[in-house]
């Protein structure tokens, strides 16, 4: 797949898949979707492409008419954030059933983001683990990516994943589920098989081909101290700075979870440029 804006790819895809049935969600300019998103004070980081003037996404039916209309969205998060697509789109496959999940279709949430603190989007109440949790929406899918790419490089639980390659999805699988992103066990065995079975591998060699560093930079970090209250555990700490519990106890070298009132912790957070 050729790099072209996304007018151009989803002018294509609604040339190239005519024959599909498809039904169309929503035709917004980039300026009304912009506009009407109530959280997208984050997304100037890395714009858009500036002539992309209408975006146009559809209900998808089968795991490769997802691919069609989101691959080139992933590619183009891989190179702003440097998450490879195939993961991202492995992810997207997997938490929104190829866009096809009742949650996904209520709010375009295509990665399953809880609304989490500092969360001041819209939002939506779905089961999941527990019954009625809140769940980020957003008014376009691309947005959705746009978040997700967001999520995992300012949070400090997965600061880890961007010392990796680029290539190596399998690294980058087995470390989404060593910092937390899901609870289920087989997570990584579930998105390497969608990304070698459908050979996602290949839209990150398409952006790396391009002259895009295999391997990310390295981050740097600010460090905080957070004093112990009535109440607080390791995980409701993590919880709070998006840091895995393994990781406090690595960085106050701690041998044991258990905390003291006025117990002073160091707490980790990327440094913001």
């Amino acid at each position: 797949m050729k790099h072209a804006t996304l007018v151009v790819v989803f002018a294509f895809l609604l040339l190239s898949c005519g024959t599909k049935k498809r039904t169309t969600y929503s035709k917004k300019s980039s300026s009304e979707v912009v506009k009407s998103n109530k959280a997208n004070k984050d997304y100037t980081k890395f714009p858009f492409p500036e002539d992309a003037k209408k975006f146009t996404y559809f209900s998808t039916s089968t795991i490769e008419e997802y691919l069609d209309t989101y691959a080139e969205i992933a590619q183009f998060e891989m190179k702003a954030y440097g998450i490879p697509a195939s993961i991202t789109l492995a992810q997207g496959i997997l938490e929104s059933g190829y866009g096809t999940g009742a949650l996904t279709l209520k709010t375009n949430n295509h990665f399953g983001i809880k609304c989490h603190n500092g969360w001041d989007g819209e939002f939506e109440y779905h089961d999941d683990d527990e019954k009625g949790e809140c769940f980020r929406k957003y008014n376009h899918p691309m947005y959705s990516f746009r978040d997700h790419s967001i999520f995992l490089s300012t949070r400090a639980r997965y600061a880890s994943l961007f010392e990796l390659r680029r290539d190596d999805y399998r690294a980058w699988a087995k470390g989404l589920k060593k910092a937390g992103y899901a609870t289920d066990r087989s997570y990584p065995q579930k998105l390497i098989s969608f990304i070698e079975r459908y050979r996602l591998y290949k839209y990150d060699k398409e952006v790396l081909s391009q002259g895009y560093s295999v391997q990310a930079e390295p981050k740097e970090y600010d460090y905080k101290k957070y004093i112990v209250r009535k109440g607080d555990t390791l995980y409701s700490i993590s919880r709070t700075y998006f840091i895995s519990v393994d990781e406090l106890m690595k960085l106050n070298d701690m041998n044991s979870s258990n905390l003291s009132i006025g117990q002073e912790l160091k707490i980790k957070s990327e440094r913001v440029k």
